[in-house]
């Protein structure tokens, strides 16, 4: 596995060895001495699984604490568009972005640890999303930001009347009055 840091920093994209033949193909998704070693001693306790079609974007979306989480996104079908914005105030990095394309073809994945607020968007006629997380979800902690907002500057690379929100998702805020986190949440 290939541990690559982003454009911000504690974004980290991890491109697996493949192995494959006239069978098929063989890859270690998760280890954890090496997760350990360059990315977070973590706990991750449960893992989701999300199908979309073509245009919906899920996100931004984010918990705060006590139930903030990390999430290692992946793609098992399909490619999406996975887009981490910082919110950690004081964080030099703070209200920057990075936007990365995952995908089934790729295999790589996308550690977000606790700060951020994450969404993807579904560039491919459908996919299938898996990420772990290490909190349980707390609608009560559930936040999230505008998709759209201009202060963020996320090129989605999809036309507005191509892009399908939840009803959730088209009523966020926009970042500047979004809920942030404190130093010491991270």
């Amino acid at each position: 596995m290939r541990f690559t840091h982003l454009n911000i920093r504690d974004l980290i994209l991890i491109t697996p060895k493949v192995w494959g033949d006239n069978r098929g193909y063989f890859m270690e998704t998760f280890r954890e001495d090496l997760f350990r070693k360059y990315c977070w001693n973590i706990n991750f306790i449960q893992e989701n699984e999300s199908r979309s079609s073509y245009g919906v974007l899920r996100g931004l979306h984010y918990q705060l604490p006590p139930f903030a989480q990390s999430k290692l996104i992946r793609v098992v079908e399909g490619t999406v568009l996975d887009v981490a914005v910082d919110l950690r105030e004081g964080s030099p990095t703070f209200g920057q972005h990075a936007a990365v394309e995952l995908s089934a073809e790729n295999r790589c994945q996308l550690f977000i640890p606790q700060g951020f607020a994450h969404g993807f968007l579904v560039t491919s006629r459908m996919a299938i999303v898996q990420y772990k997380v290490d909190n349980y979800y707390s609608a009560e902690h559930d936040c999230g930001v505008a998709f759209d907002d201009k202060d963020l500057g996320i090129d989605w690379k999809l036309l507005p009347k191509d892009i399908v929100l939840s009803e959730k998702d088209k009523c966020q805020p926009l970042f500047r009055n979004a809920v942030y986190f404190k130093r010491e949440d991270f």
